[in-house]
């Protein structure tokens, strides 16, 4: 099994929980091979991917990571 974990420290909660909300229905919409937790804690959003083979590992960590930046992109335009 392969992982990653991703721990992102944001400016403010605000921000942390825009994303975190975001990815929320992803996470219910499973990427194959893959097990995710998502975990907020004030304005660290912590991210841990685990996936069968590297090449999933790989996808999961580039569709999160897109996610991550469509959300915040989207607040900063609103």
């Amino acid at each position: 099994m392969k992982k990653v974990c991703f721990v992102l420290d944001f400016e403010n909660f605000d921000d942390a929980r825009v994303v975190y909300n975001s990815l929320n229905p992803e996470i219910k919409h499973k990427i194959p091979k893959t097990k995710i937790k998502v975990k907020l804690k004030e304005t660290v959003l912590k991210i841990d991917i685990e996936a069968n083979d590297i090449s999933s590992l790989r996808a999961a960590c580039n569709s999160y990571l897109r996610w991550i930046n469509t959300a915040l992109n989207v607040k900063k335009t609103v």
